[in-house]
């Protein structure tokens, strides 16, 4: 037997996606930790982000003890809703906390984005209006242009569990649909959205990259503790894994 290597995982109190998804597509070998948490249900307001962000640093406590080489917090949102000094604050406060690197998910979006070549995206969401917006400020900080943040109309209503129960197969149909010509990548957000299970979909559809919340999270989570694999079936990024940098 060869010791596990272990990945800490925190996610909101309303996300049944976050765990099924580092779970699915890790490989073996590497087990997930995780801990919730709150955010109030169904209220999806600024003030609920930085009351959830005031956990992170207990989290991360909560998660160390386990032996854990790495803590990340699947969460996109409350990685952009206060730019990028606001996602460069959370990975400082987790890794602090928890005494090994941290990883947020809008960064590791970025990240992903950057390593693929995307300059121009078209970005899918399953949020309401005032996320979408704050999205978008985010990533044109961060050096893209965004061509189009749409909300799929079906779940954005602010219930968290509408988009934790959306079939892949919708979101597969929606993000093909808002998918502009122009676009270099198309960008899932939310890690309550099941688009990790769609991504290849997306991708065989549109013939561009596709990079969701989780999916971008999971890459960087393993290229920072130097793995360089990923279970097959969840789009190009995953597929590729380059080695680490």
């Amino acid at each position: 037997m060869t010791i596990r290597r272990r990945i800490g995982l925190l996610v909101p109190s309303t996300n049944s996606t976050g765990e099924p998804d580092f779970h699915m597509a890790v490989p073996k070998g590497v087990s997930v930790h995780s801990h919730h948490l709150w955010i109030e249900p169904n209220i999806s307001v600024p003030a609920t982000m930085a009351g959830m962000n005031s956990e992170l640093a207990q989290g991360a406590r909560y998660l160390a003890p386990l032996g854990i080489e790495v803590v990340c917090m699947a969460g996109t949102t409350n990685s952009f809703y206060n730019g990028l000094q606001g996602s460069t604050w959370m990975e400082e406060e987790m890794s602090k906390a928890a005494g090994v690197p941290a990883v947020a998910s809008s960064p590791s979006v970025a990240k992903a984005l950057g390593y693929l070549g995307a300059k121009r995206i078209s970005v899918a969401t399953p949020y309401p209006k005032w996320n979408n917006d704050r999205l978008k400020d985010y990533f044109m900080s961060a050096g893209f242009e965004v061509l189009n943040v749409e909300s799929d109309p079906k779940i954005a209503d602010g219930h968290a569990q509408h988009m934790n129960d959306q079939d892949p197969s919708e979101i597969a149909d929606f993000a093909t649909s808002i998918c502009r010509d122009g676009a270099d990548a198309v960008f899932c957000s939310c890690s309550g959205w099941r688009a990790l299970e769609a991504a290849s979909e997306i991708e065989r559809r549109t013939g561009k990259p596709v990079v969701t919340t989780n999916q971008a999270t999971i890459w960087r989570v393993l290229r920072t503790i130097g793995i360089k694999e990923a279970r097959p079936g969840f789009g190009r990024l995953l597929a590729e894994m380059p080695p680490v940098d």
